[in-house]
């Protein structure tokens, strides 16, 4: 009897580039209740509506929002099994990044909260934010890796989109929900456990 085929054996990826919101922290952005509140179209991306605004409705927009950021960043708690994922990949010496569409006060702010560590942060004040490849094309620059060698992880589709148009194998994070968007990831796991799993089992 003819034996299935193995599957092919996963090489560990030398970098890790993490989103935040919903990744590594809990998600509970209402962005419904943003977009409401700021009178964005619904299922419109919240930054690329302020980006086409006035700079007068900008102004009155972006402190709506960051007072939605400021206080998810102040009351942020981490997903299960992120403690454990990033005690691996310091204990492999894994390098990594976080990428996120939010301002590095936040990013700071939930760094010192939770006491974590990366090698490298990009906020949407760099410049180009994801669903652009560029941030991602920035991190492994900055990280002295190949787009071959990283893996990008997220939650959003705003991730998905990032990895496919850099050509970085991308993980999504689904919380155990269906893809409500086209865009097919590399792999899905439904929590980081998962992911350390999948990692777990890569060889070096």
């Amino acid at each position: 009897m003819d034996q299935p085929p193995q599957r092919q054996a996963i090489k560990r990826p030398g970098a890790l580039l993490f989103d935040m919101d919903g990744t590594l922290t809990v998600p509970i952005f209402d962005f419904d209740a943003i977009r409401r509140d700021i009178g964005v179209p619904e299922k419109q991306p919240i930054l690329e509506t302020l980006a086409k605004m006035t700079p007068r409705e900008r102004a009155a927009a972006e402190v709506i929002l960051h007072r939605h950021e400021e206080r998810a960043a102040s009351q942020s708690s981490l997903n299960s099994g992120c403690d454990r994922l990033l005690e691996w990949v310091r204990s492999h010496r894994l390098k990594s990044a976080l990428i996120t569409r939010n301002r590095l006060v936040n990013v700071q702010t939930v760094l010192a909260r939770h006491d974590l560590q990366f090698d490298v942060v990009i906020s949407r004040e760099d410049g180009q934010f994801k669903p652009h490849p560029q941030p991602l094309y920035t991190a492994c620059k900055r990280l002295g890796v190949s787009h071959d060698e990283a893996w990008m992880i997220g939650d959003a589709v705003f991730d998905v989109r990032a990895g496919r148009a850099a050509g970085i194998k991308t993980v999504w994070i689904s919380h155990r929900q269906p893809r409500d968007f086209a865009e097919e990831p590399w792999r899905t796991v439904n929590d980081l456990g998962e992911l350390l799993t999948l990692l777990c089992g890569c060889v070096s």
